[in-house]
């Protein structure tokens, strides 16, 4: 009879390596899910920082998570495209408002060297003609102003042009023909003395008459555009000097034509119209 072996043979123990490979697994996934959160927070520096650590703990060197990007670091798929095509739009209409500018710019220097030049022919007739004391010229930021006292187109209390006066407006009209497409304003000016006829109930009526007849010569003395002429009367109201003294009154009554800029800067024109609506308030 066999010896009866005492106790049973010995179990042997479980290979517990894979407890390693495990533990690194946990480890990754930790990483993975520590990288996933540090991304939804959009926090580029920290998770560059998180990068950097985890890739020099894990590999000593560039790892995976080089090639992520945070949210505020990647990109939606095509918005590199629109980035692009946004600033090439923007290039272009830099472009474009750049040669509107350059353009404009010529057609200023091109106005300011015909209104110049027509200046100069009107203050050259107007000294030929000894009428340096009864007309003016004025080029300013916008229009060419021609000034023509009173006394030289009408007789006093009268809107019926002098016979001389035509011959003057005939003139005026011609050189104004040698620059067409410019509006045209002629506007009649009065002092504050109180009309006193039986033709004008005021002086709003006496300066627009006058206007408008001076307009009429201008325009059956050339062929001057109809739709680009006007006139209009402002009586007493815009004076240039004071209704205190003769001489100053004298200078109010008076008849401007206006030759207006086609191309000029917005606001130096409404700083001049503000500046000379202050100047006759004060006066």
């Amino acid at each position: 009879m066999k010896k009866r072996k005492h106790g049973s043979d010995h179990e042997e123990h479980a290979d517990e390596s894979w407890l390693l490979p495990y533990s690194d697994l946990m480890t990754l996934l930790l990483a993975l899910f520590i990288v996933l959160f540090s991304m939804s927070s959009i926090d580029a520096k920290r998770f560059d920082e998180l990068s950097r650590a985890f890739n020099t703990a894990l590999d000593g060197g560039v790892g995976v998570l080089d090639g992520f990007k945070t949210l505020d670091q990647s990109t939606t798929p095509g918005r590199d495209n629109q980035d692009l095509q946004k600033d090439q739009s923007k290039d272009i209409t830099q472009a474009s408002t750049k040669k509107q500018n350059d353009d404009l710019e010529k057609l200023r220097k091109k106005e300011q060297e015909d209104l110049e030049k027509l200046k100069k022919q009107l203050d050259q007739y107007i000294k030929a003609a000894g009428l340096t004391s009864q007309l003016d010229t004025k080029l300013n930021q916008s229009q060419l102003l021609v000034t023509i006292s009173d006394n030289a187109l009408f007789a006093s209390g009268s809107a019926n042009l002098k016979p001389e006066s035509k011959k003057l407006g005939q003139a005026i009209s011609k050189m104004l023909k040698q620059y067409p497409g410019y509006e045209i304003i002629v506007a009649g000016h009065t002092d504050n003395q109180p009309i006193s006829n039986n033709e004008f109930r005021n002086n709003w009526e006496l300066s627009s008459q006058r206007a408008l007849n001076f307009m009429e010569v201008l325009l059956t003395s050339s062929s001057l555009d109809p739709t680009l002429i006007s006139s209009t009367g402002y009586g007493e109201y815009r004076p240039v000097d004071s209704n205190k003294t003769d001489t100053g009154r004298s200078k109010n009554r008076r008849v401007e034509v206006s030759l207006m800029r086609k191309y000029t800067d917005i606001d130096t024109v409404t700083n001049n119209t503000a500046a000379t609506a202050d100047a006759s308030t004060t006066k």
